[in-house]
């Protein structure tokens, strides 16, 4: 058989072969056709934080609102609980590590991919500011400890006095029996988590936290690491952690929730994914707090934890509401 007639022959049969099952779905009955589930109304702009923190979250919805970048929304929200000494997990008035010394964590993360944190940072109230200005003023990725300090004073920040009176004497009293002991949903209250979608449907995320309370010094969780307790892909959605960061760090738990919503998992069945990968990996050991919530492209959200008690808040102009997060354990 001659080339020329080989081709001609080999593309009818292709056309043929592709036709073929295109004709046969065309004349299919209508019950057996494949159902193309219908497109997901947008929500945006929307906010979403771990716990009720509503202060936090009202704060993101005003930069939302006036048009704001999402960026702009999450570091001004985190903003708010870093600055509240009330608050004693993050910022201003968290508990200090065994030594007595608050030392802070944060991460921001925009739209492009571009990200900054800051680890174990000492005597500056928004590290969540700092976290950004590594993002936007040098070709790194993380500062550590008195390096980000000195690089915080360098950018404008004022040096703060962090142990409030309060937290010292819980410090204190501490001491007397050293007994390092995570309480479920209080100890590990330990972060606030915020996601944003802004008018122009772009996606953002920030993470801060003072940490474990009296937690050895030097102790780093997920909070500050991308891809651990906040990942953000502006074609896909976002997610960010709380809890036990230690576990979150061993499945890259942001991240992976992230792929799953790009697989085509919904925000909800990717955080319930990313729990069980971690109950997965602890067997029968789940005396201790791990919740994730994430946003995708659309605005969906969801939450899920191990223990009962996670909430979550999302602004969004159907509403301000703190969400009751479903829980592995009952």
């Amino acid at each position: 058989m001659k080339r020329r007639n080989f081709l001609k022959n080999s593309t009818i049969g292709t056309a043929a072969m592709l036709s073929t099952p295109m004709l046969a779905a065309a004349a299919m009955p209508e019950g057996m056709k494949s159902k193309v589930p219908p497109t997901v109304k947008s929500r945006r702009p929307i906010v979403i934080c771990t716990w009720d923190f509503h202060n936090a979250s009202e704060k993101a919805w005003s930069v939302l609102k006036e048009g704001g970048s999402a960026l702009d929304a999450v570091e001004q929200g985190v903003m708010v609980e870093e600055s509240d000494a009330d608050n004693q997990t993050v910022g201003l008035g968290g508990r200090p590590d065994r030594d007595g010394n608050v030392t802070l964590d944060a991460c921001i993360m925009d739209r492009d991919g571009n990200c900054g944190a800051v680890l174990c940072l000492q005597n500056i109230v928004h590290p969540i500011s700092v976290a950004r200005k590594v993002m936007e003023a040098t070709p790194h990725v993380m500062l550590a400890g008195k390096g980000a300090e000195q690089f915080a004073y360098e950018m404008g920040f004022k040096k703060t006095i962090l142990l409030t009176e309060k937290s010292k004497q819980e410090w204190l009293e501490w001491k007397k029996t050293s007994l390092y002991k995570p309480i479920i949903n209080i100890e590990n209250h330990d972060t606030i988590g915020m996601l944003a979608i802004d008018r122009n449907g772009d996606i953002a995320g920030g993470c801060t936290t003072s940490g474990m309370a009296y937690k050895m010094a030097g102790r780093v969780g997920d909070s500050p690491i991308i891809g651990a307790g906040l990942f953000v892909d502006n074609e896909v959605g976002g997610a960010t952690a709380t809890g036990v960061g230690e576990e979150v760090v061993r499945t890259v738990g942001s991240f992976l929730i992230v792929e799953l919503m790009r697989q085509g998992k919904s925000p909800q069945e990717a955080c319930e994914e990313g729990v069980r990968r971690i109950i997965a990996k602890n067997g029968d050991k789940l005396d201790f707090q791990i919740g994730f919530i994430a946003i995708n492209k659309e605005g969906e959200t969801g939450g899920y934890c191990i223990q009962p008690g996670f909430t979550y808040r999302t602004y969004s102009e159907e509403g301000h509401v703190n969400n009751p997060s479903a829980s592995h354990l009952k």
